[in-house]
């Protein structure tokens, strides 16, 4: 297991959390859904520490304990006060480590409520649709949460040894933040640590290329529900300093043009926005857009007219250097949280990605040209090479809608439909 610090001397907190290497990624189709569950089972308690004893424990010291399953890690966290932490570690280490898996049935019933809740909510939902078409046959298009019937039929004995093989220690990275001592801490977290010598799963390969494809799903929804987005850069790619330039130009600020054009000046909008996404080997970029059904063929109008500028015009000097600006000034203050700053240092080090100090970042912000935007507009936004995922009352009109953004797009599967 690794251990990383940053230690803070002017605070007197200290956030902390286990980073393992696993998520929906490393899941085969028939785990769809066990490192969400097997995160919440965490909670459920140790031979140790009951359910109700942890949650007392935390409320005890003030703080909260949470938790997270994403593409590729799962979080542990918390954040507590420095004369705390030795008792916080203790019953974080005992949970990640030694979980009961005990209370499955109550806790598998809460992830189904959950995943009925996601499946409710069209404007998630769609995210993971186009994930579908845009990495189908690879676990990067497959929703996080999972699928019902995996977590409906999921076992002991199956958690038992899906924790096994996937919460090792050398899949495992311990990261603090504030008032720490890093020796200490080494010494508490290799007392706590369990496991054996086993290296951790490896992920898949990334994904092969394929064509732009279409899904869209049939819903009784007051809006469509949008998302137009394909494959993007693998988070090692040096170029990811450009990419986040780029995307607040395009639409990740509330002066980026898709921003401006489709909300603030035609009112077509309540929520548009451009989005990212970087892994081990893949990426993925996009734009959201939720409108009314009326709104939808013009709204879509302007958002192809925006996308065709934008390769060939992706940012004059002005948008450039605003949204340099902004990339710095969004890094830096988020860093006054140690929050922040432990979540930092433990993704990165997971991913095995170099911690860069905080003058590396700049320079490589500063470092961005009209150049660098305009190549990886030209690569990752052109509309042609574009896949479409919508939900909404009627399919037809949503194609309608799209043509004048993506060219006639093939269905990935035989669209759905849901009651209201």
């Amino acid at each position: 297991m690794r251990v990383i610090t940053e230690a803070i001397p002017s605070v007197r907190s200290v956030a902390v959390a286990y980073w393992i290497g696993t998520g929906s990624i490393g899941e085969a189709d028939t785990e769809a859904g066990l490192s969400h569950l097997l995160e919440h089972m965490l909670f459920r308690g140790t031979d140790r520490y009951g359910s109700a004893e942890i949650d007392s424990i935390f409320d005890a010291m003030g703080a909260e304990l949470n938790a997270g399953t994403g593409k590729d890690a799962t979080s542990v966290y918390t954040r507590v006060l420095d004369g705390h932490l030795e008792r916080a570690l203790d019953v974080m280490s005992d949970m990640v480590w030694r979980p009961a898996l005990t209370e499955l049935d109550a806790e598998r019933e809460v992830v189904l409520e959950e995943i009925a809740m996601y499946e409710d909510d069209p404007q998630d939902r769609v995210f993971d649709l186009l994930g579908e078409v845009v990495f189908p046959d690879h676990p990067l298009g497959r929703a996080i949460v999972g699928r019902a019937e995996v977590v409906a039929a999921a076992e002991r004995s199956a958690l038992n040894r899906f924790h096994a093989r996937r919460y090792v220690p050398a899949g495992v990275v311990l990261a603090a933040a504030g008032s720490v001592d890093h020796d200490r801490l080494v010494a508490l977290a290799t007392e706590a640590a369990g496991g054996h010598g086993t290296p951790p799963l490896p992920i898949p390969g990334p994904p092969a290329p394929s064509d732009p494809r279409l899904r869209f799903l049939t819903k009784d929804t007051e809006q469509y529900h949008v998302c137009l987005g394909g494959p993007g850069m693998a988070r090692d790619d040096e170029r990811r300093f450009a990419l986040r330039v780029l995307d607040n130009i395009l639409g990740g600020t509330s002066s980026s043009r898709l921003f401006q054009e489709v909300r603030e000046r035609r009112g077509l909008a309540y929520s548009v926005f451009s989005f990212t996404g970087l892994y081990a080997g893949a990426g993925q970029v996009g734009i959201y857009l939720g409108t009314r059904p009326d709104n939808l063929a013009e709204a879509l109008r302007v958002v192809g007219a925006e996308l065709e500028r934008f390769v060939t015009d992706p940012a004059s000097e002005e948008e450039l250097d605003r949204s340099r600006e902004n990339v710095k000034g969004r890094t830096m203050l988020s860093l006054e949280s140690t929050s922040t700053r432990m979540n930092r240092l433990g993704s990165s080090l997971l991913a095995d990605m170099p911690v860069l100090t905080l003058d590396e970042v700049v320079d490589r912000i500063d470092a961005v040209s009209l150049d660098d935007v305009r190549a990886l507009a030209a690569e990752l936004f052109d509309p042609p090479g574009l896949s479409a995922a919508g939900i909404g009352p009627h399919e037809d009109w949503f194609r309608q809608s799209l043509e004048p953004v993506c060219a006639t797009l093939p269905d990935l599967v035989t669209a759905g439909a849901e009651a209201a």
